[in-house]
């Protein structure tokens, strides 16, 4: 009878689960998910949003008594943050994030709260939860201090029943502190991140909630968690075992009897398994309850091909069957093994994991989103293809885990160990530090734990740059570095501990690159059961080319340790653009960042990871642009630009089109350098991002011809000639056509300047293009480039007004080929001797066979280096082609401009 009558009760909270999930905007293990027999709620959840006032800085020492007036306070809801960081530097009428609005404040952020308790609550254990509170929080509530929370990006509780005024008004102070964690005296100093290329936001930037519950109930005190951690122990198409463990907490002062009841109901209400177990409860204390359901013809949740989720429900109800408390929450039924030559498998079958790496900011909210915001990312997700996430570098909430169970994506989790470990100068972490290491990662875990989506536990991110930095930046004795093996052991252990069902991960940077002689890199990948590589060939260091062979190495290094790739990418600007995206050196640091590099680095490393089925995942860095304090790159400060959208949403960028070709079913047919609209030379390639069996691509309505079979779906015509005026692109593949408009100035249809050794143009008193039509050579600059913290000092070259196109050039034995009408041009020639003296560097050009300059030693002639020389003579082309051969007698013959004129 007592279990007909159960079964009852979770039929009927099935039914209203969908209501109040809508209600709260995401699965919260708190939220009331059914209406007891006796018609009251056995979980009462009070959102605390709007009413909030806000004091940024210092207050008075009386802030958190009831009687403080905050009057003058400005009024705010939570989700809230101060910051405001990052925008970009062109069109700044159309940005929320303005050079005058920005706010990269850390430091103490107050709010108070003023709220009613029901007196119906009386009698009810009453809890503050806070979703999120950076970097560090205070609570106090009627002026008695509840508790302290140190780390940014958790879910904890504090109990106010004793604090808390019932039928009253209750005054709640929170100070939250984002204090960077700089010198011994910082707040901060042993909270983690220490260090990270992302901005901390401050405040309360996650929801608030006053929940009430019966003094027997599930536990709230479980690390943030739910109180229940359930673990899929075996899963076959016939049958499935989940262990579930659900902490029960008698906080009366009485011992008493209690039932755990734990059922699991399939999305049509009905109850698939179901168990149950008494406890004896001792008082104020909690106990485990273990229970095992046994599945029979279990739905599987199979990723993005079947995201199938049960509901797991867990009730607690007195001896005479009354409920107490209750707690649901959507579950998947899943398996997950990782071999190391084949990959991931999910229940089995093999998964190619297509990822990007996730931050949790935009523009105008920074941290403060909500649920909306989130969805949207991951719509935008979605639709790129992709089925992982790598949610870095922290943990996020709970809306991007339930959406990512909803749609079948599995998730990198991790805590924020990134980069640092130790305070400036020290060698050994404190154990304060380790403490919150272990804390943030129990938090992570017990918080999580129920997602089908998490498949590994990331314990830390980039510890193993060793002694690659000076000694002036890191403060270390000379010849000595911080060992990050026993901080990475004890997470590994711990998460062990935890939750056995899911192994570690982690992501290093440095292994097997070369470095300066005398540096020592520490092997870290071997702490964590999941190695992950984040490796910016072609972008911070290398060649694009060398992703691929250096994979092979980390794999055959050690064979048994499955290998994912975690981040790959480079900064794309959209307002910047490039002819030729091996022209020149590129600014990994700096200003010079075309967007059509970023969309090369991409195509060269879709390549490469396609070809390695041992590889488990790849997450590509990063699918949004994201706030930081540490750059000044592209066309934005204070953004990481490696996003494959921008920072406000507003633009996909092309790399995003190369994935979606790549990744989804979508029908995707796109032309890229469509904003790069005003051309510098007339005749260029056409790339097209294309999945259709046949592309077809039309200029001004005329058909240069049909595509098939493109590899990487990457679609190249080749010299594509434009017309003075304006060109439209047409493409077209199946039912889908892309079309942009690219517009050609007189000047550079009739005429060509090259900025020799530039990857994208310098200004100049005549339009250049960056370098282009070359073969051979090598690319250098007189540039000092830009580093962290540091722009890149110009050069100063004499005897020319354009410095800028003159500091860079083209060295070796090389040519270039210019398309050109037929007809007669002048050449000029500009050279700038970058080092050497008289006599170390003699070379001849050729003009179509013919000698234009000969024997030229730029240094003798110019009177020493970084002096401008300037050489012309007159040509006649034909046959389309202007055929310009650099040719060394002795060193390398070298140039800066090339302008080839009617």
């Amino acid at each position: 009878m007592m279990m007909d009558r159960y079964k009852r009760l979770i039929v009927a909270g099935a039914l209203m689960s969908g209501l109040v999930t809508a209600a709260y905007g995401q699965t919260s293990p708190t939220a009331p998910s059914s209406v007891p027999s006796d018609g009251a709620m056995a979980r009462n959840v009070q959102t605390l949003a709007t009413g909030w006032r806000f004091h940024q800085g210092d207050a008075p020492a009386d802030v958190t008594t009831s009687a403080f007036n905050d009057s003058a306070w400005e009024t705010v809801s939570v989700p809230h943050t101060w910051n405001r960081v990052g925008f970009y530097r062109p069109d700044p009428q159309n940005h929320i994030h303005r050079a005058e609005t920005v706010n990269k404040a850390q430091g103490l952020g107050w709010y108070r709260q003023r709220f009613a308790a029901p007196a119906a609550l009386s009698g009810k254990r009453l809890w503050l939860e806070f979703d999120a509170a950076s970097r560090i929080a205070s609570v106090w509530l009627n002026g008695k201090k509840l508790g302290d929370h140190a780390g940014g990006f958790s879910r904890f509780r504090l109990d106010a029943t004793d604090a808390m005024l019932k039928g009253g008004e209750n005054v709640l102070v929170v100070r939250t502190d984002n204090s960077a964690p700089s010198g011994k005296d910082s707040a901060t100093a042993d909270v983690l991140p220490l260090t990270g290329d992302f901005f901390v936001h401050g405040g309360l930037y996650r929801p608030v909630r006053l929940v009430a519950v019966d003094p027997v109930h599930i536990d709230l005190a479980d690390f943030g968690g739910s109180g229940v951690l359930a673990t899929t122990a075996s899963a076959s198409a016939s049958a499935a075992r989940i262990d579930v463990r659900t902490r029960v907490t008698n906080a009366d002062r009485r011992a008493t009897a209690a039932r755990v009841a734990v059922s699991l109901i399939d999305n049509e209400g009905r109850i698939a398994a179901s168990t149950q177990t008494a406890l004896k409860l001792a008082p104020s204390a909690t106990q485990d309850a273990a229970l095992t359901l046994d599945v029979a013809n279990p739905h599987r949740w199979q990723g993005v091909a079947d995201p199938y989720l049960y509901t797991l429900s867990v009730d607690v109800l007195d001896a005479r069957g009354r409920l107490l408390d209750r707690v649901r929450q959507p579950f998947g039924i899943r398996t997950i093994r990782f071999d190391p030559d084949k990959g991931l498998f999910l229940n089995d079958q093999h998964i190619s994991l297509r990822g990007v790496g996730y931050h949790q900011d935009r523009e105008g909210k920074g941290w403060a989103i909500d649920p909306s915001d989130v969805a949207a990312d991951v719509a935008i997700m979605r639709e790129m293809g992709v089925n992982a996430i790598r949610l870095t570098h922290y943990q996020h909430g709970q809306t991007i885990h339930d959406l990512a169970d909803r749609y079948g994506l599995l998730v990198w989790d991790e805590i924020p160990l990134v980069s640092a470990w130790t305070r400036r100068g020290e060698l050994e972490p404190r154990a304060a530090l380790i403490d919150n290491a272990r804390q943030q990662m129990r938090e992570l875990i017990a918080q999580n734990g129920n997602h089908p989506s998490v498949i590994t536990w990331g314990i830390a991110n980039e510890v193993d740059f060793g002694n690659s930095f000076p000694a002036f930046l890191t403060g270390y004795p000379e010849g000595k570095t911080p060992d990050p093996l026993p901080l990475l052991k004890t997470l590994q252990d711990l998460a062990h501990a935890t939750d056995p069902s899911r192994p570690t991960a982690l992501a290093t940077c440095c292994e097997g690159r070369l470095f300066d002689k005398g540096t020592s890199i520490p092997t870290t990948a071997v702490a964590a059961d999941l190695g992950g590589a984040n490796r910016y060939f072609g972008w911070y260091f290398g060649a694009a080319g060398d992703l691929g062979p250096h994979l092979d190495a980390l794999h055959a290094l050690r064979p048994q340790q499955p290998l994912s790739v975690t981040e790959y990418g480079a900064g794309g600007a959209t307002t910047i653009h490039t002819d030729n995206v091996l022209g020149g050196p590129i600014g990994s640091r700096g200003l010079t960042q075309p967007e059509e590099y970023e969309s090369y680095i991409h195509e060269e490393a879709l390549k490469a990871l396609d070809a390695r089925p041992y590889l488990w995942g790849t997450f590509l860095w990063n699918s949004f642009d994201f706030a930081t304090t540490i750059r000044t790159e592209g066309d934005a400060q204070d953004i990481n630009t490696k996003g494959l959208v921008t920072y406000d949403r507003r633009i996909r960028k092309d790399a995003y089109y190369l994935y979606q070709a790549n990744w989804s079913q979508t029908p995707t047919v796109h032309i890229t350098g469509r904003r790069y609209t005003d051309r510098a030379y007339r005749v260029t390639d056409v790339r097209v991002y294309s999945n259709a069996d046949s592309t077809d691509l039309l200029l001004n309505g005329r058909s240069l011809g049909a595509l098939r079979d493109c590899p990487e779906r990457v679609c190249v015509w080749r010299d594509v000639a434009l017309t003075e005026g304006s060109n439209t692109l047409v493409a077209r593949g199946g039912s889908v056509e892309d079309r942009v408009t690219w517009t050609l100035s007189p000047d550079a249809s009739a005429n060509v300047r090259i900025d020799a050794g530039a990857i994208v143009a310098a200004p100049a008193a005549r339009r250049f293009g960056s370098d282009n039509f070359f073969t051979g050579g090598k690319a250098g600059t007189l540039v000092k480039p830009a580093d962290y913290g540091k722009p890149a000092v110009p050069a100063v070259i004499a005897g020319t007004p354009d410095s800028a196109v003159a500091a860079t050039y083209r060295e070796g034995r090389f040519r270039y080929a210019i398309p050109l009408a037929d007809g007669r041009y002048t050449v000029t020639l500009t050279f700038v001797e970058p080092s050497l003296s008289a006599g170390a560097r003699v070379f001849d050009v050729r003009a179509n066979g013919k000698p234009i300059v000969k024997a030229l030693d730029i240094a003798a002639v110019a009177g020493g280096v970084s002096k401008a020389l300037v050489r012309t003579a007159n040509v006649t082309v034909r046959g389309g082609k202007l055929d310009l051969s650099f040719e060394p007698r002795k060193g390398d013959a070298i140039v800066s401009a090339i302008e080839v004129t009617r």
